[in-house]
């Protein structure tokens, strides 16, 4: 019995510890809450409007088939315009199929492959 008692002393008890953590909702919201804007680009002067909505920090998905049917050598200005513009701000731009373009600002990476 003693040595019962001198065991149990010496020997280390095993404990059972439960913790609980609580985690706020708020704690899985991301801060930005990047916006994508559909527009059309129907004409050169609708550039500005476009480089606005980039610089804001919203991403683009643009339809180009009314300016590509209209006028190509105006679409073809706009796109290299476009292409400065994403360039400067460390984006990225890409063709999604023959009428439409992705434009995304500097947060924002086009994967790929």
């Amino acid at each position: 019995m003693l040595f019962r008692k001198l065991i149990d002393v010496i020997k280390p008890k095993k404990t059972k510890i439960k913790e609980e953590v609580e985690i706020k909702e708020e704690a899985f919201k991301e801060e930005i809450r990047p916006k994508i804007r559909i527009e059309k680009l129907t004409n050169y002067s609708d550039v500005v409007k476009i480089q606005e909505f980039l610089r804001e920090g919203e991403i683009v998905f643009l339809n180009i088939k009314e300016l590509k049917n209209s006028n190509l050598s105006e679409l073809k200005k706009a796109v290299d315009r476009l292409k400065n513009t994403v360039s400067a701000m460390d984006g990225d731009i890409v063709g999604v199929d023959e009428n439409y373009l992705l434009l995304t600002p500097g947060y924002a990476k086009i994967q790929r492959g």
